[in-house]
């Protein structure tokens, strides 16, 4: 695939996809400029100019505006770091969007079946290099795993509801429940 081209979903809809784009760059970029900028100018004009003791440390707008991008910048960086790294709120917006989202559903099925595939395949790696037969029971697993597989690629939609029993493959729920274990281990 060359770098110019890109690669889109099934019959996508250019006026809601021109939607999308529009509200990120007026969510993310323009009204955060906005924002910011009036914010700095309102600040400064109705109240730091009429205070004589504030003007005294800000004496021109300019000071002032290089003094809260040099306090703003990291305690912005500092809040940003613990929305993401060390409270549930990031955790929260992870969930919502996997539960909302078919598409992240599909990517998390879609690890949690390769990862049950790699480990029965891994188990039965090393039964061979151990020269140990498998038993009736393990080849019927195999052809069993390999009709669902082809089942899957046949049938596969974007809904998880058919797919909950697949391999017995855990979901969100039993997921949180491994990373709770696992941070508590650490």
């Amino acid at each position: 695939m060359k770098k110019s081209e890109t690669v889109k979903a099934h019959n996508p809809s250019l006026t809601f996809r021109v939607w999308v784009y529009f509200r990120i760059g007026w969510a993310n970029y323009f009204a955060f400029l906005f924002a910011a900028t009036t914010t700095l100018v309102t600040t400064y004009f109705l109240l730091i100019q009429d205070v004589q003791l504030i003007k005294e440390i800000f004496p021109t707008f300019t000071h002032y505006v290089v003094t809260a991008i040099l306090v703003g910048v990291p305690f912005l960086i500092t809040i940003g770091y613990i929305h993401f790294q060390r409270s549930q709120a990031f955790k929260a917006e992870s969930d919502v969007r996997i539960e909302s989202n078919p598409h992240q559903r599909r990517i998390l099925f879609n690890t949690e079946l390769l990862l049950e595939i790699v480990f029965r395949l891994n188990n039965l790696f090393l039964r061979k290099l151990n020269n140990e037969k498998l038993t009736e029971k393990e080849l019927g697993e195999i052809y069993m795993i390999q009709e669902k597989i082809q089942d899957y690629k046949q049938h596969r939609t974007i809904s998880d509801s058919k797919l909950k029993g697949l391999f017995g493959v855990t979901i969100l729920s039993d997921i949180d429940k491994i990373n709770m274990k696992n941070s508590e281990l650490t």
